[in-house]
């Protein structure tokens, strides 16, 4: 027999939230939205990363508005790779990777565009040439003077677990209770937002999916997703091409796609409000037929 705590962590009742930055709002509740990755990196882990090998800012675009036209809600750029294992590059290095293709950018879309850093001289270029919102991988490790210019420039900010940085997070994967220190970590990083000034409807959580956690403590966050609810805030899940997945289908990164659309769809049904993705189009169809599951009614693009 399916008692009632067992039916209420398998079909979720997402919180309903209005998410602004700067000048857009974007309604989270019954519709997953999807933030599209877009890497201006040569080395991703992902390997996606060979529309900037040209540093080619018309042609990122081009890719962008096809991202947004397959039905991407939200555009987050990356220029520094954190993948396990990667080597920081310096703050000039990655402004002059991003902001030739993000001021060009700014000109046509229409969409919320995010930026993926974790330097405050990154955040400040970015959002001065027109960003809305600040994705934070040190999301519990954050530096006060990107806060204040976040809260300045009224942006929002994701604010991902992660301990460590990329050369050293999967070393520091021992937790005694994976999802009660995950949350404490991420309450040090929301109380600490608020008290710089950034209002408490322009953050995301990312509980952190690759960062700092094992294959089986990736599955373990994804089935308990609704426990991060408790921040009232929306949810951001990035599983998308992870190693997790590859370690389950013995599958290397450009061959997850139906890996990534089962965690797409769970994390849909735990209570995820956006999913951080590579494959935009056919990720549309998955959260569409999980939503219509989920709210049982039919969505339409």
């Amino acid at each position: 027999m399916i008692t009632r705590h067992q039916r209420q962590r398998t079909l979720t009742a997402r919180p309903a939230y209005l998410l602004r930055a700067r000048q857009h709002e974007l309604e989270l509740n019954d519709r997953t939205r999807l933030m599209a990755v877009v890497n201006l990196t040569p080395d991703s882990f992902s390997r996606d990363g060979r529309l900037s090998k040209q540093n080619d800012p018309a042609a990122n675009c081009r890719h962008i508005h096809r991202l947004i036209a397959q039905g991407a809600d939200v555009i987050d750029l990356g220029a520094e790779s954190t993948r396990p294992g990667a080597l920081s590059i310096s703050a000039k290095d990655e402004i002059s990777r991003l902001i030739p293709t993000l001021m060009r950018l700014m000109k046509t879309v229409r969409v919320p565009v995010s930026v993926d850093t974790y330097k405050s001289q990154v955040a400040k270029a970015a959002l001065e040439a027109g960003a809305s919102i600040i994705n934070n991988i040190q999301g519990s490790q954050l530096d006060s003077s990107m806060l204040k210019m976040v809260a300045r420039y009224d942006a929002a900010i994701v604010l991902m677990h992660m301990r460590g940085n990329p050369r050293t997070m999967q070393r520091k994967t021992v937790y005694r209770d994976l999802i009660k220190e995950v949350v404490e970590e991420l309450r040090v990083s929301v109380e600490k937002c608020l008290e710089m000034g950034i209002k408490k409807d322009r953050i995301i959580i990312d509980p952190g999916i690759g960062f700092s956690k094992t294959a089986e403590q990736n599955l373990q966050i994804i089935k308990n997703l609704n426990r991060f609810n408790v921040f009232k805030c929306p949810i951001l899940l990035g599983p998308s091409r992870k190693s997790f997945i590859g370690q389950i289908l013995d599958q290397p990164e450009n061959d997850r796609l139906m890996g990534t659309a089962a965690a797409v769809c769970l994390g849909v049904n735990y209570g995820a409000h956006m999913v951080r993705v590579h494959d935009v189009k056919e990720m549309k169809d998955v959260v569409l037929v999980a939503d219509s599951i989920i709210n049982q009614r039919l969505e339409k693009r």
